[in-house]
């Protein structure tokens, strides 16, 4: 696979993203935060912790291992449709990283580290499907 760099990079912002989730989701809220005073713990206290009853942090479990274990398969076995499914996974979780981020400056007004480190991390894998052309 020539683009073999561009899959590593999707990959580690994957991981990155996973482990950020782990700390919301096994460490208390509390102490991942800093404290109650904290606007990370105002984001992970605020009625936008869940969606469609699932904390988000549970979900970006779920959905970071799936597309780093996706991308892990496609870095062994490059296919089209495995590089398809990349795409859309990135696509999807872009759209909510914009929501996240919409929730976090203008709706609650509070930021998470956590939370901004996903959701950034998820708009630079946006750029880097849509900008790294193959060749």
């Amino acid at each position: 696979m020539k683009n073999k760099a561009k899959y590593i990079i999707l990959l580690t912002i994957f991981i990155i993203a996973f482990i950020c989730s782990g700390i919301l989701t096994f460490v208390s809220v509390e102490e991942a935060c800093g404290g109650i005073q904290t606007t990370c713990y105002a984001v992970q206290t605020s009625q936008y912790e869940t969606t469609f009853g699932i904390k988000n942090a549970h979900m970006g479990l779920v959905a970071f291992s799936i597309m780093a274990i996706l991308i892990f398969l496609h870095l062994k076995q490059p296919t089209k449709n495995k590089k398809q499914i990349i795409k859309i996974g990135i696509i999807l979780g872009s759209i909510f990283a914009l929501y996240f981020l919409y929730i976090q400056f203008f709706v609650i007004d509070a930021l998470c580290k956590y939370c901004m480190i996903i959701d950034v991390g998820m708009l630079i894998n946006l750029g880097i499907i849509a900008f790294w052309k193959e060749k």
